[in-house]
């Protein structure tokens, strides 16, 4: 069976408004319940559709839910009192990063070889759009979500723990459940300073 062309673009209102309005929901201020597994299969599927040069899928997904949370925070501690002897207060703290949301989804940035030659700049770049398509996904399925790195997005110790290779590097990890209050707003920058017209 063909698929199904593409509709023209056409004026969305809601998604325009839900665009201007959009911010990320605080991670620490997250609680239950997350997305089920059909709601985070959808919510993978959309954060996958985005840019990307020769369709070479540079990105894929590190899923934690459930015990694996716990887990993985038993190797955040460890390697968190390991590089800062002098910190023993904050390793429970660092220990349960990942019980801040009920799902947290690592992106891993992992270029491809292209015989076309690809640059490796733009296959990281698309790694980052899925990690904000994820964002944006799962706001409209109306759970929270947020984008962090931290310091674990760049240990040795905790790359090799995810079973990353040399070439990967972690785009982010988004946390994902229901938020406790809504987010404020923040100030943003003047787009004026921001914008040159090519001439």
């Amino acid at each position: 069976m063909e698929p199904k062309p593409f509709p023209l673009p056409s004026r969305r209102e809601e998604l325009i408004e839900f665009l201007e309005t959009r911010r990320s929901n605080l991670a620490k201020m997250m609680t239950g319940p997350g997305p089920n597994a059909e709601e985070l299969d959808q919510i993978m599927s959309i954060g996958a559709r985005v840019p990307d040069h020769r369709k070479l899928a540079p990105w894929r997904f590190i899923v934690f839910s459930g015990e694996a949370r716990n887990k993985i925070g038993l190797s955040l501690g460890r390697v968190f009192k390991q590089n800062n002897p002098d910190l023993a207060d904050r390793v429970a703290f660092e220990a349960e990063r990942f019980l801040r949301a009920p799902v947290v989804i690592g992106v891993v940035s992992s270029p491809v070889t292209c015989p076309r030659g690809t640059p490796e700049w733009e296959q990281r770049l698309s790694s980052a759009i899925v990690c904000y398509n994820l964002c944006l996904a799962s706001q409209g399925m109306g759970y929270g979500a947020q984008w962090l790195t931290e310091w674990y997005s760049y240990d040795e110790e905790i790359a090799a723990e995810l079973g990353l290779s040399a070439s990967e590097k972690m785009a982010g990890f988004i946390y994902i459940g229901t938020p406790k209050a809504p987010s404020l707003p923040r100030p943003r920058p003047n787009l004026a300073d921001k914008i040159r017209y090519y001439s």
